[in-house]
């Protein structure tokens, strides 16, 4: 009996380091979605009045809770009836994450300067909003996060199935829960912070004493105040760049050939004597980026021309 409790539980234990050291590997492949998604949520719930941002990000991370126990379930079967569809839906994620990141990059390029508005916003002018007025702004912008959620969430749960194709299925299952639920608290504990970094910075303003300690809290809170709005455009930034590099990691990876002309691609340059250990760390990342970004042109390519094709003939069906 003895001996049979310590097989079980060395089995456990086997299988948790197992589970631990997948879910670092998954974690690492879900970078890119994890920038984005963390500028995407902190974004769409800005606008919303300071007393309720924080009930908002808790209503959609418990969202992203109910899209990530439908996603596990589903890519668990699929891995268990369906394994051959891991690699292409790996790939359509990629693919996916490039076509996105170069969306954005392009309407960044022909409309730089105009402001998008995210979702509704409660009047500026005028009569003061009802209560009912309130409440169904923040009803349809928690909605529209949890649309949003659920996407990066498929892209990231198919990555992390990727990730952990070839493992057992208690691996599988233990590595999905963790990546989703570390993934959940790590974007919406630092979106909760990124929204009330303003009004930690205003709090610190507020101290009106002469001390030195009241001298460096105003200090902190100016630098906080200015600093929020970087913050969130260099998210956006970081998140869009770090799409290209996984989307086309995952391209290059799937795409037969594209991997070894990388390689052949750094060799020349790989045993430099200075430039060698910079290339062999910068220049793979550079080039899946590259990789990245062409297959997002292409893909928004394909997409624009599929929607004029399907604008002309819904306008040759009216005639």
């Amino acid at each position: 009996m003895a001996t049979t409790l310590l097989a079980l539980l060395d089995d456990i234990a086997s299988v948790l380091d197992d589970v631990s050291t997948m879910t670092k590997v998954a974690t690492k492949k879900t970078a890119g979605v994890l920038g984005d998604d963390l500028a995407l949520n902190a974004q769409q719930v800005s606008g919303v009045h300071a007393d309720r941002e924080l009930p908002v990000v808790w209503a959609v991370a418990k969202g992203s809770l109910r899209n990530k126990a439908i996603l596990v379930p589903a890519a668990l079967a699929i891995s268990a009836f369906l394994p051959r569809a891991i690699t292409p839906l790996l790939m359509l994620g990629g693919a996916y994450l490039c076509y996105e990141g170069f969306e954005k990059l392009a309407h960044r390029l022909l409309h730089g300067g105009r402001h998008e508005s995210r979702g509704p916003t409660v009047p500026l002018v005028g009569d003061a909003p009802s209560g009912e007025q309130v409440r169904t702004m923040e009803k349809k912008k928690i909605e529209g996060a949890v649309r949003t959620d659920f996407i990066l969430s498929a892209e990231i749960i198919t990555i992390t199935l990727g990730a952990v194709a070839a493992a057992t299925f208690g691996v599988k299952v233990g590595v999905l829960v963790a990546v989703a639920l570390l993934m959940t608290a790590g974007v919406y504990g630092l979106v909760a912070g990124i929204v009330k970094l303003d009004d930690l910075g205003l709090r610190l303003l507020s101290y009106r004493g002469t001390e030195l300690f009241d001298r460096l809290r105003r200090r902190i809170g100016a630098a906080i105040v200015r600093v929020s709005p970087w913050l969130m455009k260099s998210l956006s930034v970081v998140g869009t760049a770090a799409m290209f590099l996984v989307g086309g990691g995952i391209l290059s990876h799937g795409i037969p050939g594209i991997e070894s002309w990388l390689h052949r691609m750094l060799d020349p340059v790989d045993d430099a004597p200075l430039l060698g250990d910079v290339v062999a760390t910068l220049g793979p990342m550079l080039l899946n980026a590259v990789v990245g970004i062409a297959a997002g042109a292409v893909v928004l390519g394909a997409v624009a021309g599929g929607q004029r094709v399907l604008s002309a003939v819904r306008s040759s069906g009216t005639r």
